[in-house]
């Protein structure tokens, strides 16, 4: 059974990869990609709901894309560290499904949970290449792996993106994917309490910088990214 995946988005919570990315996951899939999700902590420390009620709206939201596979590490939240053991759990996992292309966490943000992420994410990723770190799943010693690219997607902050993503015919069903999570999001019979994220300006918000990247390209809707090395393409008019 091929497990390879073109695609391995990575999160360090459940529901930021819906946020900032999920458009160009259906993009792919839609194209005939194979595409992944791997959240590094349940998000247990988030203010509304729980791990378990998360847990399950995370389920529900890779049922919506239609993803190949979702995993969760079980990091601590806001606690993990960019470390051996961190890295060595990620590298399984990059070993295990072989992506081309990992996206994972903003460089930086308003949450200090995803600037680290992503400098984990980024380092496991060559660590992953090299064939003197061993790494073993299921009794099986894996072969190194290095994806040929690693990208940032944006979050909270602003951060002007290198590549943009047209993800205009799958912005509603993206949209649908967030609001999978109806712990975290706007609920008007929600009693818990309120949250820089709960309220219906902030899904308001999430449009508006899908409109706001989309015109960068001349598109109704976009995703941007930001990336490690200059991408190469063999003919210009690859490029709009």
């Amino acid at each position: 059974m091929n497990t390879n995946l073109d695609i391995l988005a990575v999160s360090v919570h459940p529901d930021d990869v819906e946020l900032a990315c999920s458009g160009t996951l259906l993009r792919h899939i839609a194209q005939g990609y194979r595409c992944g999700i791997l959240d590094l902590s349940r998000g247990e420390l988030g203010t509304r709901g729980s791990a378990e009620i998360r847990a399950k709206e995370a389920a529900r939201a890779a049922e919506i894309l239609g993803v190949a596979v979702r995993e969760n590490l079980d990091l601590p939240d806001g606690f993990f560290r960019n470390d051996r053991e961190s890295q060595l759990r990620i590298i399984e996992i990059i070993r295990k499904y072989r992506p081309k292309i990992v996206l994972c966490n903003a460089v930086y943000d308003r949450h200090p949970d995803h600037g680290r992420a992503s400098g984990l994410v980024s380092e496991s990723c060559f660590y992953s290449g090299l064939v003197k770190i061993e790494t073993v799943h299921n009794g099986v010693k894996q072969d190194c792996w290095r994806p040929q690219a690693v990208y940032h997607y944006i979050q909270d902050r602003h951060i002007k993106p290198d590549i943009v993503v047209d993800i205009t015919d799958f912005a509603e069903k993206k949209m649908e994917a967030i609001r999978a999570f109806a712990s975290q999001f706007y609920n008007p019979d929600s009693k818990e309490p309120a949250t820089p994220i709960s309220g219906l300006e902030f899904m308001e918000a999430v449009k508006a910088r899908m409109i706001l990247t989309g015109r960068e390209i001349g598109v109704k809707y976009g995703e941007g990214f930001t990336v490690e090395r200059s991408p190469g393409v063999p003919d210009l008019f690859l490029l709009t």
